[in-house]
């Protein structure tokens, strides 16, 4: 690892998941959408890094990760939300493929929504948000993360849907490609797809047979 970071603030976004703020390292380098490896700053945790991705604006002088925990694994992200203020994380530098590279849809599953904040509170401070739409499944209105904050940036562009619960101002079932085909009028565009694997993958697959490029799709490789 290549920083050692201070905890200065924690609490949570959702029922299961938590902000965490924490000093910015100098020396550190990184383009909204790119990764670090944090690890707890134990004997038992200091060698289980795992990758998250920072959310907040590039000239902060804090960093801020959302993680989401996963009590079932019984690892690095129940430790992390243990955590309190004053505690210690490793980080190393940035990595990862994730990067804005134009206008298009964010298209996001559960925690895969983390690597995209950055680039769209980015956007959004630049003013060059408009261009740019939203798909966002979860199982239930209660996992969505900064729901209020993506509907403000997005406006009718966030197109949010619930797959085990129906709700108010949420569209029902997954994206797939039946999804893609009514709500996308244009596939020559960017498409940033993240979230667990058999997501990203089927999304992908379902682009491309809709016509979008290969080299259009944005996701972490």
């Amino acid at each position: 690892m290549d920083f050692k970071v201070e905890l200065l603030q924690t609490g949570f976004v959702t029922h299961d998941v938590k902000r965490f703020v924490v000093a910015r390292p100098p020396g550190l380098d990184y383009r909204p959408g790119q990764g670090v490896e944090l690890a707890v700053d134990t004997p038992a945790w200091r060698e289980e890094g795992r990758p998250f991705t920072p959310t907040n604006l590039l000239d902060d002088r804090v960093l801020e990760f959302i993680i989401k925990r996963y009590p079932a694994h019984e690892g690095v992200t129940e430790q992390l939300h243990r955590l309190r203020p004053g505690d210690k994380l490793l980080m190393s530098q940035a990595f990862g493929t994730i990067r804005h590279r134009g206008p298009g849809w964010f298209i996001a599953g559960g925690a895969g929504i983390t690597p995209f904040l950055a680039i769209l509170r980015q956007l959004q401070a630049d003013d060059r948000l408009d261009s740019h739409g939203l798909m966002f499944s979860n199982k239930t209105p209660a996992d969505v993360i900064c729901e209020r904050e993506l509907r403000h940036a997005f406006g009718d562009r966030a197109l949010l849907t619930c797959t085990d619960e129906r709700a108010p101002g949420f569209l029902d079932g997954r994206i797939d490609k039946a999804f893609l085909q009514r709500h996308v009028g244009d596939f020559a565009q960017q498409f940033y797809v993240c979230g667990p694997p058999p997501f990203v993958s089927a999304i992908n697959q379902a682009l491309e047979e809709l016509g979008a490029a290969p080299d259009a799709l944005i996701f972490e490789k």
